[in-house]
């Protein structure tokens, strides 16, 4: 492979499921930049189309595919509006997820209403998007690549109330191997990234409690919580064709926060 063009994506199409939240609106310019295609997937129209205009602007082709990724009938249709823009479908990036800093309660106590929504948040999301994105791509027979975002808290607890959480993302990272086994025969790639808390609006109120952001990083070796931009090289990695041959891996990426448990 030509080290110089390996980690392009000239000629791929990625649909984002989440594209126009932070994290998923960081990767697809990434994506964008990178050389791809790319639909953003939103809930919201509204949303995703603000995100795509904004790629644009720098000159990436791109399209608002809006859809609620816990409801196949709105994936299907989104993946439709992809593969009827562009033609294939070669990248999904599951960015749809997180709320656990909305529902902390304790393990004895969690309430089964908190614990349904951050699974369709989280876990429905993934599979709902997936298998939307996934058929076409083994109808086409080029292979593809599959990349979730699952969370350090798939393999450490924490004292905070984050049962459901923790469970949907370790379920996140289970499905990753499995699907990595069961599409490898169609030359379909699945991993994960596994980020340790990233500095985004969703956590703001969690991070903006001093006491707590100053525990947070006093775990982490490299001094700091994460940031978007810490999410997209091992993204675009994950996604091209420097990784060809990594399938069924899930990629911390936490400051050394796991390396000291």
């Amino acid at each position: 492979m030509d080290p110089g063009t390996a980690f392009s994506l000239d000629g791929r199409v990625a649909f984002v499921s989440g594209g126009a939240g932070a994290i998923g609106s960081a990767i697809a310019q990434a994506l964008g930049a990178a050389g791809a295609r790319v639909a953003i997937g939103d809930r919201t129209a509204e949303n995703a189309q603000a995100v795509a205009d904004k790629i644009a602007a720098s000159g990436c082709e791109v399209i608002a595919a809006p859809g609620d990724a816990t409801s196949e009938a709105e994936m299907a249709h989104a993946v439709a509006a992809t593969l009827g823009r562009f033609g294939r479908l070669d990248i999904i990036v599951n960015a749809v997820g997180g709320g656990a800093g909305k529902v902390i309660f304790n393990a004895e106590e969690y309430p089964r209403d908190a614990w349904d929504w951050i699974m369709e948040l989280n876990l429905r999301s993934t599979l709902v998007a997936t298998q939307a994105a996934v058929k076409p791509m083994i109808a086409a027979g080029r292979g593809g690549r599959v990349l979730n975002i699952s969370s350090v808290r798939a393999q450490l607890g924490i004292s905070t109330g984050y049962s459901a959480y923790v469970a949907a993302k370790g379920a996140i990272s289970s499905l990753t191997r499995q699907w990595a086994t069961e599409w490898a025969k169609h030359g379909i790639t699945v991993n994960a990234i596994a980020p340790t808390f990233v500095d985004t609006p969703q956590v703001a109120m969690l991070l903006g409690d001093p006491d707590f952001r100053a525990s947070v990083v006093s775990r982490i070796p490299l001094g700091r919580v994460g940031q978007t931009g810490d999410l997209v090289g091992p993204v675009i990695f994950f996604v091209s064709g420097a990784s060809a041959f990594v399938t069924g891996q899930v990629l911390t990426i936490d400051g050394g926060l796991t390396a000291t448990q």
